[in-house]
């Protein structure tokens, strides 16, 4: 039992580190867009983009899908940038009318580079395991209960700044957008420059 919490923490930590905060970055400009009364949308992006990143998480370890890291290093900030770019391109749209299957389409295939940067660090902390996949499992349910936090986190701030300190939801949106990607671009470029 004591193995299933440490696997489950790191899962937990690795998400929550603020020393690697990149699936930080994409959780909040993917749920940046939506309030608490599209609950609906939200779970959908969430669980397709956490099915997109446990797949690909569990055919990496496995060694069914292998991907240089330098590209996955890169590309994680591409898919923060992209999405960060869609949200500010459409922050004047009302909640329910992005184009969501778009969406949905993109957030999977996001969610499939996502899983290959965890299973770089998965790879680092289970080598020498015999069996992978119980800690693998354990692993993935710390970080879906990462990111349920860091969902919840952004959708209460969201509805303080709306709600209670009016703010203009196209501004919230633009704020948070332009914060990440001022973030997200040196990230970018160090990263390019590995290649």
């Amino acid at each position: 039992m004591s193995q299933f919490w440490l696997y489950f923490r790191l899962g937990l930590e690795h998400v929550l580190d603020w020393n690697a905060y990149d699936h930080i970055l994409f959780l909040i400009v993917l749920v940046a867009a939506y309030s608490f009364l599209a609950w609906k949308k939200v779970f959908w992006l969430v669980t397709i983009f956490t099915l997109g990143h446990t797949l690909s998480l569990f055919l990496s370890v496995y060694e069914i899908v292998l991907v240089d890291t330098a590209w996955v290093e890169f590309l994680i900030p591409i898919t923060i940038l992209i999405t960060a770019i869609f949200n500010i391109l459409n922050a004047k749209k009302r909640e329910n009318k992005n184009n969501i299957s778009i969406l949905y389409f993109t957030t999977a295939f996001f969610g499939i580079i996502h899983g290959l940067g965890f299973s770089t660090y998965f790879k680092m902390i289970a080598s020498g395991t015999e069996s992978v996949f119980l800690p693998l499992l354990e692993f993935a349910l710390g970080i879906e209960a990462a990111q349920i936090i860091v969902v919840i986190a952004v959708l209460l701030l969201s509805f303080l700044l709306q709600n209670v300190l009016r703010v203009e939801r196209r501004d919230w949106i633009l704020v948070v957008s332009a914060i990440v990607i001022g973030i997200i671009l040196p990230i970018l470029k160090e990263n390019y420059l590995a290649l």
